[in-house]
C-alpha cells in the first residue's frame, strides 16, 4: 500500500554490469559474442588511438568472431558539431550490432550519442535537455554499449548522461535518459598508466566532485512524490549512493596525490579507477549540483586557456578542472543545508585533520589545499575569466536547472554570482 504522504518515499538505482581489474579489456570480445554481436564500432579519440589500446581491443575481438572497426575522430570535450560528425560516420558505415567506447568521458559520451542517433530517428537537438533542446525520449531500444575508460574521472561508464558543448550558444549541456547507460563497464586500470599527471589531477577532481556533490545532494525523500512515469535517474541522495560516495572518498584520501605524483604507481592507479567507478555509481543515481552547473559555462565560454598535459590545438578547460574551480565556494554555500554531510566528507578525505573553529570552512579549506598540491589553477581567474565575465557565466549556470534542482538548498542568480566572484581567486 502506498503511504499517504506528499513527499517521496521511493528512490531508484541503476548501474551497468561491471568488469574490473587488470586484463579486463582482453575479454571484451567474449562479452560481445555472448550478447550476439557480430559487427562492432569502436569509438575513440586520436590521442587514445595513438596508444594502440583501441587497436588491441579490436584485435582480440576477432578471436571470438566479432568484426571490429575503429572510429578515432572523437573531439576532446565533445561539441554538437563533433557529435554530428561521429553520428554521420556511424550511420554511413553501419549497421552495427554494438558499440565499444575506448577512452575518457569524451569517447564514452560520443558513443552514447552515436548509439542513440543510429537506433532512433531525428537529430541531436531533439534529444538534448531542455531548455536548450527538445528533451525527446528515445522511442526505440538502443544497441549494447561497452564502455572502457582509459582515464580515471568522468564516471561516464556508469551514467545515463552524454555531455556536449552547443557551439552556437556557447553553453555546455547534455542528453539524459536511462537508455544511455552502458550495458557493460570494463574498467582496466592498466589502461590508465599512460595518463599524464595533469590529466590525472583534473579527472581526479571530477571523481572528487562527483562523490561530494552526490553525498551532499538534496535527499530523495525531500522531493514531492512522483508518479512512476515521472521518475528520472537523478533522484537525490539515498542510502545506496551514499555508500558508493563514501567509499570513493576513502580511496581518494589514500591515493589521489600519489597517482598524480607517480603515474606508474599501480596501486594508486587501481584505487583511482575504482574510485571513479564508485563515484559514478553514486552520482549516476543521486545527481550532482552547483559545481557541475557552474562547470558547463566555464568550459563552454573558454577564452585562450590551453591546459598543460592535454594534446589539444584549441582553447579548452578540461571538464574536471572546470568543475573544481568553484567547488570550494559552492560547498561553503551548501554547508548550512547539510552541515553533518560536509563535515563527514572532509573527515573522509583526511581523517587526521583537525576541525576548524568555523566548520563551514572545513571542506573548502581541504579542497583548496588539495588543488594547490596537484596543480589545479587557483580559480576561474586562473583559466582566463575576470569579473566582467561573471554575468555570462551566471546565465549559463542557471540554464542547468536539472542539476541545480539537486542542490541541498535553493539556488538563485545572486547565489551563483557570489560563488563565481569568490572563485575568481581561491587562494
Amino acid at each position: 500500500m502506498i503511504p499517504d504522504t506528499s513527499t517521496e518515499t521511493v528512490f531508484t538505482y541503476g548501474s551497468p554490469a561491471l568488469k574490473f581489474g587488470a586484463g579486463a579489456s582482453d575479454e571484451i570480445g567474449f562479452d560481445l559474442a555472448r550478447l550476439g554481436a557480430k559487427r562492432v564500432l569502436i569509438v575513440t579519440d586520436p590521442q587514445i588511438a595513438a596508444t594502440e589500446h583501441p587497436q588491441r581491443v579490436a584485435e582480440q575481438m576477432a578471436k571470438f568472431g566479432v568484426e571490429a572497426h575503429v572510429f578515432d575522430g572523437v573531439h576532446v570535450e565533445p561539441t554538437d558539431a563533433s557529435l554530428r560528425q561521429a553520428i554521420d560516420h556511424a550511420r554511413g558505415s553501419g549497421p552495427w550490432d554494438a558499440f565499444v567506447a575506448v577512452g575518457g568521458g569524451s569517447s564514452i559520451d560520443t558513443a552514447k550519442a552515436v548509439n542513440l542517433l543510429t537506433t532512433n530517428t531525428g537529430e541531436l537537438m531533439d534529444y538534448i535537455n531542455a531548455p536548450v533542446g527538445a528533451a525527446k525520449a528515445p522511442a526505440q531500444p538502443l544497441k549494447p554499449l561497452v564502455a572502457v575508460p582509459t582515464t580515471t574521472g568522468t564516471g561516464s561508464e556508469s551514467t545515463t548522461i552524454c555531455v556536449l558543448d552547443v557551439l552556437s550558444l556557447k553553453v555546455k549541456t547534455g542528453i539524459s535518459h536511462a537508455s544511455l547507460r552502458p550495458t557493460l563497464a570494463v574498467v582496466d586500470p592498466a589502461l590508465t598508466v599512460t595518463q599524464p599527471p595533469e590529466v590525472t589531477a583534473s579527472s581526479g577532481m571530477d571523481i572528487l566532485c562527483h562523490a561530494l556533490e552526490s553525498y551532499t545532494a538534496r535527499p530523495y525523500d525531500s522531493y514531492d512524490r512522483k508518479t512512476p512515469e515521472q521518475r528520472v535517474p537523478y533522484c537525490g541522495a539515498n542510502p545506496i549512493s551514499d555508500m558508493w560516495s563514501e567509499q570513493a572518498l576513502r580511496l581518494l584520501c589514500r591515493s589521489f596525490r600519489s597517482a598524480v605524483r607517480d603515474g606508474e604507481n599501480v596501486a594508486a592507479r587501481v584505487d583511482m579507477a575504482l574510485a571513479a567507478t564508485m563515484a559514478g555509481l553514486g552520482f549516476g543515481n543521486a545527481g550532482v549540483h552547483i559545481p557541475h552547473a557552474n562547470a558547463y559555462p566555464i568550459a563552454g565560454r573558454v577564452k585562450e586557456f590551453r591546459p598543460p598535459g592535454y594534446a589539444v590545438h584549441e582553447p579548452m578547460v578540461p571538464h574536471g578542472m572546470s568543475v573544481s574551480l568553484t567547488a570550494p565556494e559552492a560547498f561553503r554555500f551548501t554547508f548550512s543545508a547539510r552541515p553533518e554531510r560536509h563535515v563527514r566528507a572532509a573527515e573522509l578525505l583526511d581523517p587526521t585533520a583537525d576541525r576548524p573553529k568555523d566548520l563551514a570552512d572545513f571542506l573548502p579549506a581541504m579542497l583548496t589545499e588539495l588543488m594547490q598540491d596537484i596543480g589545479i589553477p587557483n580559480g576561474i581567474g586562473g583559466v582566463g575569466y575576470t569579473s566582467s565575465d561573471v554575468p555570462d557565466l551566471v546565465e549559463g549556470a542557471m540554464k542547468q536547472q536539472r542539476l541545480l534542482a539537486t542542490a541541498p538548498r535553493p539556488v538563485t542568480d545572486e547565489d551563483i554570482e557570489r560563488i563565481l566572484v569568490r572563485s575568481l581567486d581561491n587562494w
